[in-house]
């Protein structure tokens, strides 16, 4: 048990680095040092040793920079959330030091087992952000590389990838650090490895791959509307909010070429499918800027609800519309209701019945162009992403809703995600809120606009359009899949071995 006096603290070290990693501090070299320390922490441990020293290193990395949940309904959710996240973070360091023991790398083994903890680093991201209910898709450290030189990874193969290149910079270090008295440690491969991560992003040929197909002029209104779930303001005071900040659209030069208005998630606090007085608000707004009109509204049918948003005419009306894909467990829906109230029923009360999940893809052809569009977290689920570049848009719509996390990191964090979005998908993304952060991000992750926060603002660009696909939308596709697979295989053959 003494060595664990240095092993837990090492490796709670190592989860609070993320507080400096991810947005708003963005300290990205620093990235490394959270697999590194948290395994120099557990490797040579047993699995429930190295279990119990992953979870702590689990509290210490999700709390550091997820704080900002605790601003929607306090502690509790936080602490379950990181509960929940840490137990796979356990599993993934105790897996990690099973394969350490059974392995017993030495000399060039030592390298090749880098790979092979990256791999596990990356397997343990994809089953936190997929399971239960669609898991938590945030927190990868892919998340925390969108200012860095090593964001291009992300045209290659999507977020797995850079987190797969991030968790093997920290393995590298570790092991090169444990081993160092090695003599047969082939040191020259650890850092002509470490090289190669850094010198890949900075060749890659951004834009080899897809092609620009003209431009529009997009209009994106920040409203600076209390649009919180739990908000209490007067119904149609969120809609009217976007109303009156629509009106600095006209200050601009481009007003009168406007393409495409585009309004924030839950923009509009009343549905205008049902309101006649709110789709005479609609249509007054759409005609005055004589441009087709996406805006986020809450829609119903029959018995079930949808955070919905909606493609509206000017002098048409409603022709298309979005559900979203995934509503947030225990935010926008309360997955398996009466078994979770048995331990939180305070907790899960406050959450109404829910959003039903759409079917519908986020697709909008819009005259001459093809618009994709998501709400919310959906920009941290990878399937949707490219299901919407794949599926043909030229440009991808992110509305959010972002006050229920007040002046927190939290917008920071999406807007990052946002800007390797865009990096990975080879468009530019229209990344509007309602309080902000918004900002629109070119292909190359440069930002073509972007408005102060919590102020009423808008954002009037001509923004490029584009057509092809990077080799991320296939990569990214199987990536995850063929590591899962990979290690599983590898995970065998040290059951093997031990039986031998």
């Amino acid at each position: 048990m003494r060595e664990m006096l240095w092993r837990l603290p090492l490796a709670a070290l190592g989860g609070l680095v993320a507080l400096y990693t991810f947005p708003t501090e963005s300290i990205w070299v620093l990235t490394p040092l959270i697999p590194a320390l948290v395994l120099l922490a557990t490797l040579g441990v047993g699995f429930w040793k190295s279990f119990l020293i992953g979870f702590v290193a689990g509290q210490a990395f999700y709390i550091s920079h997820i704080e900002w949940i605790s601003l929607y309904l306090g502690p509790v959710p936080l602490l379950a959330l990181s509960t929940l996240m840490a137990l796979y973070f356990g599993l993934g360091t105790a897996l990690t030091s099973w394969l350490y023991q059974r392995y017993k790398p030495k000399g060039v083994k030592v390298f090749a087992f880098a790979f092979v903890a990256a791999g596990v680093w990356t397997f343990r991201e994809f089953a936190a952000n997929n399971f239960p209910y669609g898991g938590f898709p945030w927190s990868k450290l892919a998340m925390t590389q969108a200012e860095s030189i090593f964001a291009n990874w992300v045209w290659w193969g999507g977020l797995s990838l850079l987190s797969f290149v991030m968790a093997l910079l920290g393995a590298l270090l570790a092991l090169f650090v444990k081993h160092f008295s090695d003599r047969k440690l082939p040191k020259r491969a650890f850092v002509a490895t470490a090289l190669a991560t850094m010198l890949i992003p900075v060749i890659t040929p951004l834009g080899l791959t897809t092609q620009e197909a003209g431009e529009k002029v997009i209009a994106a209104v920040q409203g600076n509307a209390n649009a919180g779930l739990f908000s209490n303001v007067d119904k149609g005071t969120i809609l009217q909010n976007h109303i009156d900040a629509t009106e600095l659209v006209f200050d601009s030069d481009l007003a009168g070429e406007i393409d495409l208005l585009v309004w924030p998630e839950n923009a509009s606090d009343i549905d205008p499918l049902r309101s006649q007085t709110a789709r005479a608000k609609i249509e007054e707004v759409a005609a005055a800027v004589d441009a087709p009109f996406v805006f986020g509204t809450l829609t119903v049918r029959g018995d079930e609800s949808f955070n919905s948003t909606l493609l509206w005419l000017p002098g048409v009306g409603p022709v298309d519309y979005y559900d979203k894909k995934q509503p947030v467990p225990f935010a926008e829906y309360a997955p398996d209701r009466e078994f979770w109230r048995m331990f939180a029923p305070d907790l899960v009360d406050m959450i109404p019945k829910g959003y039903s999940f759409g079917v519908r893809d986020g697709i909008y052809e819009i005259d001459d162009f093809v618009a994709g569009t998501l709400i919310c977290f959906e920009i941290a689920e990878d399937s949707i992403l490219r299901e919407l570049t794949t599926s043909g848009a030229q440009v991808i719509l992110s509305q959010t809703n972002n006050a229920d996390f007040g002046y927190s990191d939290e917008t920071y964090q999406q807007a990052a995600i946002a800007r390797l979005r865009a990096i990975e998908t080879g468009r530019s993304v229209v990344n509007i809120s309602t309080v902000g952060v918004s900002v629109i991000y070119l292909p190359n992750g440069e930002v073509l606009s972007e408005v102060e926060w919590y102020t009423p603002a808008v954002m009037v660009e001509r923004v490029p359009l584009y057509t092809g696909n990077t080799p991320a939308m296939t990569v990214g596709a199987v990536f995850d899949w063929l590591v899962a697979a990979l290690i599983v295989i590898f995970t065998g053959m040290m059951f093997a071995r031990r039986r031998r």
